[in-house]
């Protein structure tokens, strides 16, 4: 969800804007280098450098992250590889971009050999021509990327092992329960369940909101031996931005609350995997919240990787297009 149709951040809100023509750059099909400049952010929280701990988790660092291509922003979904080397993202205007992940004695330094391309229809037209734009979440699982798109509350599907950016999309059915949410609250949040679990291989898909505020939003499991619905309990008025699953079956929720000239705030919250069933009302303990005392934006993906066998936490935020707000990249260590 764009957080610029409201206006974005504390006291400025009424002044945001989105950037006219932001996809002008951009080839029709075709993969397109871009230059990424990267400020390292060494500190989570500002007036206290030295403080690594938050919550349950440990800031291993982040960035800052600009390109004069004006295609370059508003990132809604995240993917890193197993190693973490890889890095994926998905634009709310149907752009994937992809890089290398750069690190310099255990923390992010940059993105290098960055490409901006298009994500690609069935008929091999950019997504961004048709009604299905608005690609807001993104996992890859086992060769295979998906997409949630909102509006049209839609799940997509590509070949990425064989095609990468160039692949097609192919529609995913989706219970008619998820056709009916509201046009820009949908599909924010998309997982596969991992190997080993009573789920493994479903499609996990979780509305921003699909009620009113507090009340619990759908969720959809699509396919594998048990699909159906479930819900998330919403606390705060937080809405649910993304999902990532840990190797043992948990599932982790990134939440925003966001509201006018009062600012903006983040959480991730954990739900013990065996409580993922149809029917189910999903809730679990917080890993960490945060707010604008702390480095964080917009933020709307999740992506989880190991290292060393210790599970690491990366998060981008979506910039919406507006010189109010950043893209960053931030990443957590998980004990």
């Amino acid at each position: 969800m764009s957080l610029s149709r409201r206006g974005v951040l504390a006291g400025l809100a009424s002044t945001a804007f989105a950037v006219p023509g932001a996809l002008a750059q951009a080839s029709e099909t075709s993969r397109n280098p871009v230059a990424i400049a990267a400020r390292p952010i060494t500190a989570f929280e500002p007036r206290n450098p030295e403080k690594s701990r938050f919550g349950k988790l440990t800031f291993r660092g982040g960035l800052v992250l600009s390109a004069s291509d004006s295609a370059f922003g508003g990132f809604s979904g995240l993917w890193r590889s197993a190693q973490g080397d890889d890095l994926v993202a998905v634009s709310d205007k149907g752009m994937w971009l992809t890089a290398k992940v750069g690190s310099r004695n255990g923390r992010l330094a940059g993105l290098a050999e960055a490409e901006l391309a298009p994500i690609l229809g069935s008929s091999g037209r950019p997504l961004r021509r048709s009604r299905y734009y608005d690609t807001e979440s993104l996992c890859i699982a086992d060769g295979v990327a998906y997409l949630g798109v909102e509006r049209t509350h839609d799940v997509l599907r590509f070949d990425w092992a064989r095609d990468g950016v160039l692949a097609r999309a192919r529609i995913v059915p989706v219970p008619r329960e998820a056709k009916r949410l509201p046009s820009n609250k949908g599909l924010e949040a998309i997982g596969v369940v991992p190997r080993g679990q009573p789920l493994a291989g479903a499609i996990v898909a979780i509305a921003e909101r699909s009620g009113a505020e507090d009340e619990p939003t759908a969720g959809f499991i699509i396919g594998g031996p048990q699909p159906g619905l479930f819900r998330v309990a919403r606390h705060d008025g937080f809405d649910i931005t993304d999902l990532a699953f840990l190797p043992d079956g948990d599932l982790l929720l990134l939440e925003r609350w966001y509201r006018p000239f009062r600012g903006v705030g983040m959480r991730i919250r954990r739900v013990a995997g065996e409580r993922l069933k149809p029917g189910a009302l999903l809730d679990g303990p917080y890993l960490i919240e945060a707010d604008l005392g702390q480095e964080i934006d917009n933020m709307e993906g999740l992506s989880v990787h190991l290292e060393r066998g210790r599970p690491v936490l990366t998060l981008i935020s979506d910039d919406n297009f507006s010189f109010l707000q950043r893209t960053l990249l931030l990443e957590f260590g998980l004990e």
